[in-house]
């Protein structure tokens, strides 16, 4: 009778500890690697360097006034404290130049790409592979990490420094793990993977998972249990299981408060999510391999059912997939462990915790690696020469960098970054609200009102769009357009906001009682509200009393100190007030 245990071949992961390679290490040469890899994404990367803040840049500590003046211990004090230290830093240095930010994103993106090469590198010894062909495949994964489209989003985006720091130090902490050669692990590397962990935590939530994949890695390379992983390593995943602990709570105080992820969501439960997601994971994996139709934004429908949008198929097919790694985990290593680590690497963001937003490419930026040994198990067994494997992995890359720097050109500008995105969602509100704010910022307000209007036209719009539709009316100098908008937005909901606007409006149009009429009743809803003492004031100074005006706009500068229209109108209001005496 036939065994029914898995039968080894040469490609097997070894049954125990690694051996120690007796070739030379050449370290200049990894020196140079990692020159040309800065060099390289600093090519590819180049045409954002000196791009504005975008969309959620601009909520960001360093872009509001009253916040980005605060002491480092403020900056730190809630979520992502690591992540929000780096930006404290490159506002003590460099203010509000986007500049330096996007250059830390791509150093922070180097150094990532750094830590993938030397996973997939160990992760080949492991496997078997030895001499060029490890090294040509482990620089391979490192590039294509490097000069994937799918990143550019996590690089070019300075809200996405979450993703490459909190990815370079969970990679990291992997790495640490893997290069440990056998034996029991001590208190040393214990604590520096820990620590390592610990800091890819505070950089973001999602790499809360990484205890689990560091024992996933034990448990398929050292072929143990999870029983004997922890007695074997009892020092290092007691105290990941304690972290990791204190990380899942951590996510969870974070899911309770968030007002666009957690089991509270209204607009889809855990499980539509769930459905969703098995159809999502099959678009990222397709956008890894052939990269084509990325957004920023994309409009991913919901599946309410598993037998909505085919959601059952992409299911099924994730259980083939799994079962096919399980089963040929002993022929096919790399790809084995490469399917398992990207399906728990990417579970934080895409299996049954609800996000509001269904398809992010930046969700990928984690579980890259997973894909990476895939493509490496694939590539190891084609029988190419020494030269043919280099000149078609070289040509690959090559590709690759062309497709992302072509795709950087629209984080280059809002306009075309939004211009973009509704082309390709042109039934999703937020891009064409996005493309009208760009177009307002611009001084195209025509053109801004015109978006807004497409906006409303596909779904019904809510009070920031008409506030924002009325602003874009008034810059364009029809005020009886925003008049009308802003009495839609007052319909659905009284707030000082609206009433100030509106006795702005009409203080334009010279009807000043209304004026000071809409005033009064933004000061009776909220008397702490800033900009009414600001519009109170310029209608002092209309009626000539200048006393009084700079009495309103010191209210306003005392409740908020960072207001750039109190401090201008403050300023013009002192210097008329002391021209007679001149």
């Amino acid at each position: 009778m036939k065994s029914k245990l898995p039968r080894k071949t040469a490609s097997a992961a070894p049954a125990a500890k690694t051996q120690p390679s007796s070739q030379p290490s050449y370290w200049w040469a990894y020196l140079l690697g990692m020159f040309l890899a800065a060099f390289a994404a600093f090519q590819v990367y180049g045409s954002t360097l000196r791009a504005p803040f975008l969309f959620d840049d601009l909520y960001l500590p360093f872009t509001i006034p009253d916040f980005a003046d605060e002491g480092f211990r403020t900056w730190v004090r809630g979520m992502r404290p690591l992540l929000m230290a780096t930006y404290w830093l490159n506002f003590q240095t460099s203010g509000q130049n986007p500049y330096a930010y996007h250059v830390w994103n791509v150093l922070f993106h180097v150094a990532a790409a750094a830590m993938a090469w030397l996973i997939v590198r160990n992760l080949l010894g492991r496997a078997g592979e030895a001499g060029w062909k490890r090294e040509t495949l482990a620089a391979f994964a490192g590039a294509v990490f490097l000069l994937h489209p799918l990143q550019t989003e996590s690089v070019a985006y300075v809200a996405s420094r979450s993703e490459s720091l909190s990815v370079l130090l969970a990679y990291a902490a992997l790495a640490a793990f893997l290069l440990h050669e056998g034996g029991e692990i001590g208190w040393g590397r214990t604590f520096l993977i820990l620590g390592l962990f610990g800091a890819a935590a505070l950089s973001k939530e999602h790499t809360a998972v990484m205890p689990a994949a560091i024992l996933l890695a034990d448990m398929f390379w050292m072929r143990r249990s999870v029983f004997q992983s922890f007695t074997r390593q009892w020092r290092l995943f007691g105290l990941l299981a304690i972290g990791g602990l204190f990380g899942l709570s951590f996510v969870w105080k974070v899911l309770v408060s968030s007002a666009s992820a957690g089991f509270h969501l209204k607009e889809i439960t855990w499980y539509q999510y769930f459905w969703t997601q098995c159809r999502a994971i099959w678009v990222y994996i397709r956008m890894f391999f052939l990269p084509y139709g990325q957004n920023i934004d994309h409009d991913f429908a919901v599946s309410r059912s598993p037998f909505e949008h085919g959601a059952w198929i992409g299911f099924l097919a994730l259980v083939a997939l799994a079962a096919l790694a399980w089963i040929w985990r002993e022929r096919l290593p790399l790809a084995s462990f490469g399917v398992f680590l990207f399906l728990l690497l990417i579970a934080p963001t895409s299996s049954v915790v609800p996000l509001l937003d269904t398809l992010v490419e930046r969700r990928v930026y984690l579980p890259m690696v997973g894909l990476l040994l895939v493509v490496c198990e694939a590539v190891r067994r084609a029988p190419l020469s020494r030269w043919q494997l280099t000149g078609v992995l070289s040509a690959v890359a090559i590709v690759l960098a062309v497709l992302t720097m072509n795709r950087n050109q629209v984080w280059t500008d809002p306009i075309t970054l939004w211009t973009d995105s509704v082309t390709k969602a042109p039934r999703k509100v937020r891009p064409r609200h996005q493309l009208a704010f760009a177009y307002f910022e611009a001084g195209q307000c025509e053109r801004a009102a015109a978006e807004y209007e497409k906006a409303a036209k596909l779904a019904p719009p809510d009070k920031h769009l008409l506030i924002n539709w009325a602003l874009a009316w008034d810059c364009a100098q029809r005020y009886d357009a925003a008049l009308d908008r802003l009495k839609q937005a007052l319909a659905l909901e009284r707030s000082a906001h609206v009433h100030s606007l509106l006795g702005m409006i009409q203080a334009k149009r010279g009807r000043y009682p209304e004026a000071w009429a809409e005033i009064e009743a933004a000061l009776r809803l909220d008397s702490n509200f800033a900009m009414a003492y600001v519009y109170r004031g310029n209608l002092r100074v209309i009626g000539g009393d200048i006393q009084a005006a700079i009495a309103d706009y010191r209210k306003a500068l005392e409740l908020e100190p960072g207001l750039e229209a109190a401090q201008q109108a403050l300023a013009q209001a002192e210097q008329r007030l002391a021209a007679p005496a001149r």
